[in-house]
């Protein structure tokens, strides 16, 4: 069984490069938006780690550094996001080492996905979290990105396996223990934990994909694409191929049926994949759930 669920696999494997930047990074920014709740730039990071004590006050910063954080801050998230590249770059390089730099990188770690750039939005994030580690939106954003163009020969795969696996465990036990903010409603509050907990959950299915721990997959998949409003059609795709090679033909032709819903490189792959397995399940024995 592991031999023909790997083979449908490998013929998959490019189409994870479409997906990239598109519906599940764009969810999550907008999530972060509603979690914000106003349009004052947050405060900076201290660093201190659960349970130390917190790090010393950064000095007082200069009023152009003020003004450039907050012109950065005031650019849209998930808008142009070579606009927010362009300037998070400037005020790092003008200002290496300033009490904001968390929030920047951790937005550049966003635009980065949102634009394909992946090797760098792993720099950035790793930068955002070796300031602060429990940073939810940068796990989110990592965790999901970063396997998207994975290959099994580099010579550091196993390491990037693990660092993925680990960045997506994080983020879900972080989210999993986060509390309402004071202020903000609580159905917005939940729907930026869910999609945040999605992207988290599509790191980890495409970690235990790659490891060949198929049932694991599936439930992470499961999870990832269940969790948001709007889910990534690359998930829904493998999450579909999953439940075809494990002979789950009902399952596998409602969920090719919802990756052909929009517009992607691969809509008419996953209609015909939702046709192929309504007749499957029929001769399994089984009508396909509608």
């Amino acid at each position: 069984m592991k031999t023909v669920i790997r083979g449908a696999i490998l013929t998959a494997a490019f189409v994870l490069v479409f997906a990239v930047g598109t519906w599940a990074v764009q969810q999550q920014q907008q999530g972060q938006g509603q979690s914000q709740g106003q349009q004052q730039p947050p405060p900076p990071t201290t660093g201190a780690q659960p349970g130390q004590p917190a790090a010393p006050a950064a000095p007082p910063v200069n009023k152009e550094e003020e003004d450039a954080y907050k012109a950065f801050f005031e650019l849209k998230a998930g808008g142009d996001n070579e606009a927010m590249i362009s300037s998070g770059e400037a005020f790092l390089k003008k200002f290496p080492e300033s009490r904001y730099r968390e929030s920047v990188y951790s937005r550049l770690a966003q635009a980065y996905l949102g634009t394909s750039q992946l090797d760098k939005m792993l720099v950035a994030g790793e930068k955002a979290l070796e300031l602060n580690p429990d940073d939810v939106d940068v796990l989110a954003v990592v965790s999901f990105g970063m396997l998207r163009r994975f290959n099994k020969d580099d010579l550091d795969a196993e390491q990037k396996l693990e660092k993925a696996e680990r960045y997506a465990k994080r983020g879900i036990t972080v989210l999993s223990a986060m509390q309402k903010p004071e202020g903000l409603a609580e159905e917005d509050f939940q729907r930026a934990k869910n999609e945040k907990l999605s992207m988290c959950n599509s790191g980890l299915g495409l970690a235990y994909l790659h490891r060949q721990r198929y049932v694991d997959s599936i439930a992470a998949f499961e999870q990832a694409t269940t969790l948001t409003a709007s889910a990534d059609p690359t998930d829904l795709y493998l999450l579909a191929i999953l439940y075809e090679a494990t002979r789950r033909y009902a399952d596998a032709a409602t969920t090719f049926a919802k990756c052909g819903e929009p517009q992607w490189a691969w809509q008419d792959r996953c209609k015909q994949g939702a046709e192929k397995n309504k007749k499957l399940a029929i001769i399994q024995g089984a009508p396909p759930k509608q």
